[in-house]
């Protein structure tokens, strides 16, 4: 019975889903309703969630595929370059969306959206706390970017869904390696200011 409903991700998700939105009405009815906590509360889920699919699929390709897609025998490979590889970029890219997006409305409803994005300089002396987590979702925003911007549309090419030949394949791979390791490098100083500054700065 177990086995079967773990095999099946979409009915796996939707129970976790009912269970999570259980969980989330408790919060809602703790205090009497959705208050400004409680909003707080529900974007931040949601950005984290959304933000370890995108920084875990991130991992993923730097650590796992693109380190060992050399060792794959050739016979091999288009089972990931057809297979696995569009589908993972089909939620590394949503999911880069979505956790920026829900990054920003918790900013906005905390109050500090704006203080954050200009690093602490709105105010007088400069906000440290604002200055450290405007610097992570700056770094965020850039990752965001070379996603869509430079990683997609070199994968496309590299992958074989857009036209190209195979000195262009080679090219735009490279160039998503190494964009997808620029991201990489971002990714702990970013993680290091969204993570510390919840717990300094409350």
């Amino acid at each position: 019975m177990a086995g079967t409903f773990f095999s099946n991700l979409r009915n796996t998700l939707i129970v976790s889903f009912i269970i999570a939105l259980i969980i989330v009405a408790g919060y809602h009815f703790h205090d009497g309703g959705a208050d400004e906590a409680f909003w707080q509360a529900l974007f931040r889920w949601l950005h984290v969630l959304f933000g370890i699919m995108w920084i875990g699929l991130l991992y993923y390709f730097n650590f796992v595929q693109i380190r060992k897609m050399p060792e794959v025998p050739a016979e091999l490979k288009p089972g990931v370059t057809k297979y696995i590889a569009p589908e993972a970029l089909f939620w590394f890219r949503w999911a880069a969306v979505f956790t920026v997006l829900m990054g920003l409305i918790l900013a906005y409803l905390r109050g500090y959206l704006v203080q954050a994005l200009a690093l602490g300089f709105t105010e007088t002396p400069v906000a440290t706390g604002h200055a450290f987590i405007g610097l992570g979702m700056w770094l965020g925003l850039i990752m965001a970017f070379n996603v869509w911007v430079f990683i997609w549309p070199a994968q496309k090419i590299a992958l074989g869904l857009v036209e190209g030949d195979a000195d262009a394949k080679a090219a735009a791979g490279r160039k998503a390696m190494i964009f997808s390791r620029l991201n990489t490098f971002l990714s702990v100083p970013m993680l290091a200011c969204m993570t510390m500054n919840q717990t300094i700065f409350g």
